[in-house]
């Protein structure tokens, strides 16, 4: 069992999460950013997610990432019981097909601030919490650096493989 703290802690409100929470993984693993998966509901295990999130900064975490679709209060519940940074996932799921949860995650009370990003932006959400730990790990900024390179270079190539 590896003793490497993990710096960003994933937290999805069911397994059935999994497929569309893992593009946050591998960027993560693309970065090379130690991070933890786990199942946390905001409703059926209230007192074992406040327990895990109250817990986390001790073992070294430094933003959460919190995937939830439907009610989507995993990310308040989070905020709730940490002063970490949260960033809200919104999941596509049932009749309203994601725009619940965007705005159950979006719409916090003043105080409690969660940053979302677009339902099923999974990649952007690893994105924004590298982007947040490269103050306290400016190494983060070189990642991030080489990221957009690489992208920027990809359209240009694009942009010269049209025909004319």
């Amino acid at each position: 069992m590896s003793t490497e703290k993990k710096l960003v802690s994933i937290l999805m409100g069911s397994a059935s999460d999994f497929e569309r929470v893992k593009p946050c993984m591998e960027v993560l693993q693309n970065y090379g950013i130690p991070h933890e998966v786990h199942v946390r509901s905001a409703h059926r295990t209230p007192q074992e997610t406040a327990d895990y999130v109250k817990d986390a900064e001790n073992r070294g975490v430094e933003v959460f990432i919190a995937a939830a679709g439907m009610a989507a209060h995993l990310a308040g519940a989070v905020a709730a019981h940490s002063f970490l940074p949260v960033i809200g996932l919104p999941l596509a799921a049932g009749p309203l097909n994601g725009l619940d949860a965007l705005y159950a995650t979006v719409m916090m009370p003043p105080g409690l601030p969660v940053a979302t990003v677009g339902v099923n932006g999974a990649a952007n959400a690893a994105h924004l919490a590298v982007q947040i730990m490269q103050g306290a790990h400016p190494e983060f900024k070189n990642l991030l650096r080489d990221k957009r390179e690489s992208m920027k270079e990809k359209v240009l190539r694009q942009d010269a493989e049209l025909p004319r």
